[in-house]
């Protein structure tokens, strides 16, 4: 492995671990040269995943891609970065293993959606203003009613409706 600070060609490999649920390799590296230390990663390389844009274009899969708008739609949210590299991780996964060369950019965008939906709602409505291109205001308040509370049923006592306020006493 070439030492990325001296360009040497020899080092010493100073720790291994299996990640991404033992689909790749993180080593720590240490240069025999310059004494620097460094990390590489190894994985299988598997056959290539192709996106099937909107226009018809193909382009490979970019997880990096993937990741950067998950990481801009959960900016200033309390979701670790690890949480966001897992699902990159999983989308792919699942891509690969249905055996698809080729997916749709419509079936990737909507599975994220549906993730994010589930994670974090700021998050979701982030990714889907952008991934939807909303021109209005209407747009999204379509997409907001998914997230309001059904209305309370009222509570009717000694005749009257109380919309769920509390009497004195505690009884509703």
């Amino acid at each position: 492995m070439k030492c990325p600070y001296c360009q040497f060609l020899e080092d010493r490999v100073l720790e291994s671990r299996a990640i991404r649920e033992g689909d790749a390799i993180k080593r720590r590296r240490e240069c025999l040269h310059c004494t620097r230390r460094f990390t590489t990663y190894e994985h299988i390389e598997e056959r290539t995943l192709m996106v099937v844009k909107r226009d018809g274009r193909r382009e490979p899969f970019d997880r990096q891609k993937l990741l950067r708008g998950l990481e801009l739609a959960c900016r200033k949210r309390p979701i670790a970065v690890d949480r966001l590299s897992a699902i990159a991780d999983g989308l792919e996964r699942e891509a690969l293993d249905r055996g698809e060369v080729e997916i749709p950019s419509i079936r990737l965008g909507e599975r994220v959606m549906e993730i994010l939906h589930g994670l974090d709602p700021v998050a979701y409505v982030r990714f889907a203003s952008v991934y939807r291109d909303f021109q209005d205001v209407s747009q999204f308040n379509e997409l907001l009613a998914g997230f309001r509370p059904e209305k309370r049923p009222r509570s009717v006592r000694n005749g009257r409706a109380t919309a769920g306020r509390t009497a004195p006493g505690g009884n509703t």
